[in-house]
């Protein structure tokens, strides 16, 4: 019996381990995305200190591949900022249209066959990153 390669072992234990699921005592910044297409929805919540993520929180009520997607970002997003942020969205987006995959996400390598799916890995990045637009105003306003 073949492994279903969306459902691989190693995606169910990242979701089952669900690395900074739930809530931020005091977020500085959150926002939510959602698919459409099946309902998936995840919000996400950042601690924040000089421009860069402290920490990532995350809700998700949605599949494995969003579930597994949150927690790995969760361990590896800390230390970043927005452009850090961003180059690995981008670098999770080529992967999944057949570019090497970055640090973490080779997990996700049956999800690149189905391009359905791809929204489900990049949800979580989709909320971080608005949660981080969010944020800037506020911090822009703080400075000035």
């Amino acid at each position: 019996m073949t492994e279903d390669p969306l459902y691989r072992r190693e995606l169910l234990r990242l979701a089952a381990d669900a690395t900074g699921a739930g809530r931020l005592p005091a977020p500085d910044a959150a926002a939510s995305a959602h698919n459409p297409a099946c309902g998936d929805r995840v919000t996400v919540e950042l601690a924040l200190a000089g421009g860069r993520v402290t920490a990532l929180a995350h809700t998700t009520q949605a599949c494995v591949l969003t579930q597994a997607s949150a927690a790995l970002l969760a361990g590896l997003v800390p230390g970043q900022d927005r452009l850090g942020l961003a180059t690995l969205a981008a670098s999770v987006q080529a992967f999944l249209n057949g570019a090497p995959p970055p640090s973490g996400y080779g997990v996700f390598d049956g999800v690149a066959a189905h391009a359905g799916r791809h929204v489900c890995v990049m949800l979580p990045f989709e909320a971080a990153l608005k949660a981080l637009e969010s944020a800037e105003p506020r911090a822009e306003r703080t400075q000035g």
